[in-house]
């Protein structure tokens, strides 16, 4: 087993720290505190090949690996999650699915302007009566005249809002019998009575589409997250994405490599917490020494740093596998899970370790805090990872 990263993982990683002290950390308090959506920033990353790190070449992408990119995930979300989400979603969530199965058409169509960061691309899924179960898809589009007609609604949709927004990819019902298959070519009763969900994309702007008003959130301030409508919303033939009825399973795995994407926030998220703790401890005398003499503070650093690194050696599994072809349903699912739960863990040592000041929102721990919770719920609760993993475990 390699533990070591090649060359230009090392420098895909270096190259990202550095523009995450220098242009992200001077600006994260403030974006957050007005919940400001970081255009700017979103440009530079651009610049930098990062909103299109495992995509193609030929398209303007980075050609590289899904470590190399859990690599620049987990160092964006060391300083700042907002900013970190809305690649990580533009990236694994947005464009993955036209990268995945989009015809040559789409993909010339979406991928330039998506990996040079000039548009955004995001990934609904989610509705009010379709969260965990989210085979519980309510919104239909039926063809009518060579044209998709859209009715239903989303929620909790990252990158859908903003004035850079492309497009997004819905899950749809588009009949009432499955799956890709013609009707002729059914057989049996098992086929009767099951659902058609597909894929389409819908550009953003397209009349009957209509993304809501940002939500209020804990956390993730300077990231867009809104609810969409569409009503009659009409959209061509061709924008169905990958093969009729097989809208849910290849969401299933869109699910599965974001879970990598997340765990890594998890990581970088619990680091930059340490980093921020340990920093604060070696500055604040107690009793006539800096506290991180004390073995109370070193316990809970000492703890939490052992946690990351085996956290981190999980994702990096995760994506290794992924990158081998290999299942990784399960690692990933296991990574989320281990990772989410240390963010929050880690996140409130920090904030102990600051007493008072860890409650005041010009130290980032206060701001890490309220951003670690959704990474416990976000592409799929500890619950569904849960059952994730028993399933893959046989039980």
């Amino acid at each position: 087993m390699n533990f070591e990263l090649s060359d230009e993982q090392r420098l895909l990683r270096a190259t990202v720290r550095e523009f995450a002290r220098a242009e992200v950390a001077p600006v994260a308090e403030e974006l957050d505190r007005t919940k400001a959506f970081p255009y700017e920033l979103v440009a530079k990353m651009g610049k930098l090949g990062l909103m299109g790190i495992p995509f193609g070449e030929e398209y303007g992408g980075g050609g590289a690996d899904t470590l190399a990119y859990a690599l620049c995930v987990e160092e964006l979300a060391r300083v700042d999650s907002s900013v970190c989400i809305t690649l990580a979603a533009h990236t694994s969530l947005g464009t993955m699915p036209i990268h995945l199965w989009g015809t040559n058409e789409q993909k010339a169509e979406w991928l330039p302007a998506l990996c040079a960061g000039e548009r955004l691309a995001a990934f609904g899924l989610t509705e009010p009566e379709a969260g965990s179960d989210a085979g519980a898809t309510r919104t239909r589009a039926r063809l009518d005249g060579g044209e998709w007609v859209i009715d239903g609604a989303k929620q909790f949709i990252t990158n859908s809002g903003t004035e850079i927004s492309g497009c997004v990819t819905i899950t749809a019902v588009t009949g009432e019998d499955d799956g890709g298959v013609p009707t002729a070519a059914r057989r049996g009763p098992a086929s009767q009575g099951r659902r058609e969900i597909s894929n389409i994309i819908v550009p953003n702007g397209t009349p009957g589409y209509e993304p809501g008003e940002p939500y209020r959130k804990m956390g993730w301030n300077a990231s867009d997250t809104r609810p969409l409508s569409f009503d009659g919303c009409r959209v061509p033939e061709s924008n169905l994405l990958g093969r009729r009825g097989e809208g849910f399973k290849n969401f299933l795995h869109i699910l599965d490599g974001g879970r990598i994407g997340v765990a890594a926030m998890g990581v970088g998220l619990a680091q930059g917490a340490l980093d921020e703790a340990i920093s604060y401890a070696k500055e604040r005398r107690a009793f006539g020494q800096p506290i991180s003499k004390f073995q109370a503070i070193q316990a809970k650093i000492a703890d939490i740093s052992a946690q990351i690194e085996a956290a981190r050696l999980l994702t990096y599994r995760a994506a290794l596998e992924k990158d081998r072809g290999e299942s990784f349903t399960l690692t990933a699912a296991q990574a989320k899970l281990v990772t989410g739960r240390l963010a929050v863990r880690a996140t409130e040592e920090a904030v102990q370790i600051h007493g008072g000041y860890g409650y005041i929102e010009e130290y980032p721990v206060c701001r890490f805090y309220r951003d670690a919770k959704i990474l416990t719920i976000g592409e799929g609760t500890d619950e569904v990872q849960q059952m994730v993993i028993a399933r893959q475990l046989g039980c």
